[in-house]
């Protein structure tokens, strides 16, 4: 009976058994989702310009082939989070594999440009769910470990950047884009073959009052991993905190049963009330400052980061009528794909950066601190430079926007409680897909148009505006465990 009054969080128990086999294995199947994003996302600069070639389309066609994938994007990131905390996370990312992999291989057999652009938005609206997926690895990680693992998480995403660098550099010039994009769909094929073996997120199944299920995947963390659960009964913050509520005074004990039926049903299925509560929460005076504050991010982001990709091949492959010397075309393209290639290890460097300073320094000076420092390797660019310091100054500028994209990636499901936390960091990320939509629309289309000046200073602003909201966000969420709830989330924020 001693047991009984005994009560520990997911949280506690996650650091009770800490990480282990089970972790790796999830952070396995996580970042194969991640490496099928990355990959889809690369192979936009490669496939843009060979299409435009092939079929003859206009410099705004081929930016639509881009900008058309942000759009789904943007329709998916907030969809799927909604289905996520609603009907679960392995729900989520189930639909989402489906339509990445289907739409991504369809789409390399596209017969002519509406096909093409059609299919590409669906595998956008399939991409959107990326952030399923980080917050579902998260979900599992104890709290001291958080930061370090989610940079490791992060680490997938550059491995799929260079294998889309690597493949292209070896398919396209032989067997052309429809080849590229039929390989680069094989990733989210996976998830699918694996997803019988991925659990449910316990800290989902506790906020649900689904106990007993969130007990049987604890057990097998706890199998995995060789040690045990702490002793007691599993609670939710939420019951947590309603339980200390119920012992400051006697009258309150008295009727906190009434108390816990009406509160505990109401908190906990926020999230099934739809997309517009959901919403409404994330607005809520407990959560607006950082939720407006991490959409401004996620557009700078998002929109640096995706540019910095397309100028890569833009800037460095010498095609441009602005460059009085014209070079052979095969060559211009070789050294185009070789240029993108290294221009993707940058990512390396970015990680080992997160991975120093996100647990030493916090989140928020690491993340404004890459900012500034991008701002500082993009500056040169505002007037035409040789091609060898034009790649070095945007191999810098990778780095640091790696740096911030996977430090932005861990901070954003730390400052939701889990009843918002993938709507949350959804609509986030849809935020960060309009950066990436106009990225190519503007920021490119105004180098094409001989305009470097102005597309760097675009740029610039982007980027230093980002970096100055980071420091106005409100708190900082090193070594603090997740939250449940918004009002247990606000307690959080004055530890």
């Amino acid at each position: 009976m001693g047991d009984g009054s005994l009560e520990y969080t997911v949280d506690e128990a996650l650091v009770a058994m800490g990480f282990g086999k089970f972790q790796i294995l999830v952070l396995a199947y996580a970042g194969m989702g991640w490496i099928s994003e990355a990959m889809e996302m690369m192979l936009l600069s490669f496939v843009g310009p060979a299409v435009q070639s092939a079929w003859g389309l206009s410099s705004q066609q081929e930016s639509f082939i881009t900008s058309v994938v942000f759009a789904g994007m943007l329709v998916g990131a907030y969809s799927w989070g909604i289905v996520s905390d609603k009907h679960g996370r392995r729900k989520g990312f189930l639909i989402t594999a489906t339509i990445t992999s289907g739409a991504g291989f369809l789409s390399a057999l596209s017969p002519n440009y509406t096909s093409l652009i059609l299919l590409r938005c669906l595998v956008g609206v399939g991409l959107g769910g990326g952030p399923v997926l980080s917050s579902w690895f998260l979900e599992f990680i104890p709290a001291p470990n958080r930061g370090t693992w989610m940079v490791i998480f992060s680490a997938f995403w550059t491995l799929g950047t260079i294998l889309e660098a690597s493949l292209a550099w070896f398919v396209m010039p032989t067997l052309g884009w429809r080849w590229l994009l039929g390989l680069s769909s094989l990733p989210s094929s996976l998830l699918l073959v694996f997803y019988w073996v991925a659990p449910e997120s316990p800290r989902y199944l506790c906020l649900k009052g689904r106990t007993t299920e969130a007990i049987n995947i604890l057990e097998r963390v706890a199998r995995l991993n060789g040690t045990k659960l702490p002793s007691g009964n599993l609670v939710s913050d939420l019951k947590m905190e309603l339980s200390e509520k119920s012992t400051l005074s006697e009258d309150a004990r008295l009727i906190s049963p009434a108390e816990n039926e009406d509160t505990s049903p109401k908190e906990m299925d926020s999230s099934d009330m739809g997309g517009i509560s959901s919403l409404s929460m994330l607005l809520s005076p407990k959560l607006v400052r950082s939720t407006l504050l991490l959409w401004v991010v996620f557009f700078g982001n998002a929109f640096s980061y995706y540019g910095l990709v397309l100028l890569t091949t833009e800037l460095t492959n010498g095609h441009s009528k602005c460059t009085p010397d014209k070079l052979e075309s095969d060559k211009l393209q070789d050294t185009g794909y070789r240029d993108v290639f290294i221009a993707s290890f940058a990512e390396l460097p970015g990680l080992l950066i997160s991975a120093a300073t996100v647990d030493r320094l916090g989140r928020k000076l690491s993340m404004s601190a890459m900012f500034f420092l991008c701002c500082i390797f993009l500056l040169p660019l505002v007037i035409q430079q040789s091609q060898g310091l034009t790649t070095s100054l945007l191999f810098g500028a990778r780095i640091c926007i790696t740096a911030t994209f996977t430090i932005v990636y861990i901070y954003a499901p730390e400052i939701y409680p889990t009843s918002v936390r993938t709507t949350g960091v959804g609509v986030a990320s849809a935020m960060g897909r309009i950066g990436g939509m106009i990225c190519p629309l503007v920021a490119v289309g105004l180098v094409h148009g001989c305009h470097q000046t102005a597309s760097i200073l675009l740029f610039e602003i982007v980027i230093f505006l980002s970096g100055v909201c980071v420091l106005l966000f409100p708190f900082e969420t090193k070594g603090r465990e997740l939250s449940d709830t918004v009002s247990s989330n606000s307690n959080n924020q004055g530890q």
